[in-house]
């Protein structure tokens, strides 16, 4: 279902089915985003991290998208404010379906 403010809600699944967390976005794309930086395997570099198939279930249809996902870490900008920790986790994702569900 779509919110006043155009964004959608999806859940984190699991094989089993099981939903673990609930992230929002305009695309489930962004929701994947979001679900990828909260990895644990993380990689020292884009090429050298490790792909995860995660499970998006769009609430309110039967639709579940499917993407490899992977992030790592990166050193933060030089110009950077000194809250900001010196180490970033950076992610991607890449979609590889739509499951629909019963």
């Amino acid at each position: 279902m779509v919110r006043e403010d155009g964004k959608r809600n999806f859940a984190l699944q699991d094989r089993a089915g099981n939903e673990s967390s609930v992230f929002s976005g305009n695309t489930p794309r962004q929701a994947a985003l979001k679900a990828a930086r909260r990895l644990d395997d993380v990689g020292d570099n884009e090429a050298g991290a490790r792909r995860v198939e995660i499970r998006m279930r769009e609430r309110g249809t039967n639709k579940v998208h499917i993407y490899d996902a992977w992030a790592w870490m990166t050193t933060a900008p030089p110009d950077s404010p000194s809250w900001m920790p010196s180490r970033l986790k950076e992610a991607n994702v890449s979609k590889k379906g739509i499951e629909r569900i019963d």
